[in-house]
């Protein structure tokens, strides 16, 4: 993936200054949504000067697609934390924790209802979709990701037939899901279970 950042933090002090702009983007993105979210109140709130802003993302776009980024390493690494008390007997069961812990993040954590994992950034010309990656489409490399996992966990069939089939269980889980939150805030419970036995429906034709 390519990076999102101007440069890398390299000492300690630098890296706790991001990652205090990205918090503050998060909760402003709570406040004030992305058309009024500013880079000068993030600076202000982080307590940073804005030059110091300047030195590691490039604008607004830059420090959401940072956050965005966030998001998906924290989604994936709580999955993995989750694993080992889970108790998992089958692979359904993975699909509905990485479901559960999607709409537990998109009700608590900060920012996560308004960016996820960068779509929803509503500049004119620029809808998102490559948040993650200025080569890919998102959902492509949330795929590659949980791709990546599942062959850790999982006995599955290494190949493209695979890697298809990811993709399209994360565009039909992102669909519902949205779907979801626009009928509840809180995300209905009722398009939640359909999301979670349309995909392992269609995912039962492609793992063992």
């Amino acid at each position: 993936m390519t990076s999102t950042l101007r440069r890398r933090p390299a000492q300690r002090r630098s890296v706790e200054r991001v990652e205090r702009m990205l918090d503050e983007c998060a909760l402003l993105l709570d406040e004030v949504g992305y058309e009024a979210l500013t880079t000068k109140e993030v600076a202000r709130r982080a307590e940073v000067p804005i030059g110091t802003f300047y030195q590691f993302f490039h604008d607004k776009q830059g420090l959401v697609r940072a956050l965005a980024r966030r998001n998906l390493e924290a989604f994936l690494q709580r999955i993995i934390e989750l694993i080992p008390a889970a108790s998992l007997s089958h692979w359904t069961d993975l699909v509905d924790l990485a479901i559960d812990e999607f709409v537990d993040m998109k009700r608590t954590t900060p920012g996560f209802a308004v960016v996820d994992f960068g779509e929803v950034l509503g500049a004119p010309g620029d809808d998102g979709k490559r948040a993650l990656d200025e080569t890919q489409e998102n959902n492509v490399v949330v795929a590659e990701r949980l791709r990546a996992l599942s062959m850790e966990l999982l006995d599955a069939p290494v190949g493209p037939g695979l890697d298809r089939a990811l993709l399209v269980a994360v565009e039909a889980t992102d669909a519902v899901l949205k779907l979801a939150f626009r009928a509840d805030p809180d995300g209905d419970p009722q398009l939640i279970a359909e999301c979670k036995q349309l995909v392992r429906r269609y995912l039962a034709d492609h793992l063992p």
